[in-house]
């Protein structure tokens, strides 16, 4: 709570009177003002705590009225204690002890907008640092989200130029059974025609023997006689 601040008016206004001579006027002014609210229902048993509004400046009096004197300012936001209500003023306390009226319309019954700065700095500052982490845990998990996309991608890359490789290898292999197929078949070739060569030799030679044979001239046989 922030003290009551006396304007330089109020203490220009006040001249040459001492500090003690102030107190016991509006000391008295205090008992006089009880006085004259003695019909009305005080409200020094119900006392609530209030701000002052967000005026630049709010001038307090002695008494409940305009006629009674200015005797200093208060502070936008400064909260007081509400102890009492007269027509349009209001009798507070302020955070110093000082007993003060004011129009009642300068007073608020909520925080003041100054009150309210530093927790709504301090708010912000909470959800600007949530904000903050709640980005880089975001951007965290889209690096790591790259990454790995990167890494199967790599993968696809890799997997796709094993198969190409073992594409063109399988082509190879096929390419070389064709040629060792078609030699195979050329052998095979060759072989049956030796065969029939041979073969055909084999035979022609049995033939010419066959032919030979009978007209070779033939050894006669001796005679042995018996003595």
């Amino acid at each position: 709570m922030r003290s009551l601040t006396l304007s330089t008016f109020s203490l220009r206004s006040l001249g040459s009177v001492s500090l003690r001579s102030l107190r016991r006027a509006l000391l008295g002014l205090g008992v006089t003002g009880s006085l004259m609210l003695g019909l009305s229902a005080p409200l020094a048993n119900a006392a609530s705590e209030r701000w002052v509004s967000d005026n630049l400046t709010t001038f307090v009096r002695s008494g409940p009225t305009d006629g009674y004197r200015i005797v200093g300012t208060v502070e936008a936001g400064q909260p007081v204690e509400l102890l009492d209500v007269q027509n349009d003023y209001s009798k507070i306390r302020t955070a110093s002890g000082d007993v003060v009226w004011l129009p009642s319309a300068d007073l608020q019954d909520t925080r003041s907008v100054n009150a309210r700065v530093p927790a709504l700095s301090s708010k912000v500052k909470e959800l600007t640092a949530r904000l903050d982490g709640i980005n880089d845990e975001w951007e965290t998990r889209v690096s790591d989200m790259k990454a790995g996309l990167e890494t199967r991608q790599a993968r696809i890359e890799e997997l796709e130029a094993s198969s190409n490789s073992q594409s063109a290898e399988l082509e190879q292999a096929r390419s070389k059974m064709r040629k060792m197929q078609a030699l195979l078949d050329t052998q095979k070739q060759d072989l049956l025609m030796r065969y029939f060569m041979y073969g055909g030799g084999v035979a022609g030679a049995g033939l010419l023997v066959g032919l030979i044979v009978p007209h070779l001239p033939r050894r006669k046989k001796k005679r042995h006689g018996f003595l």
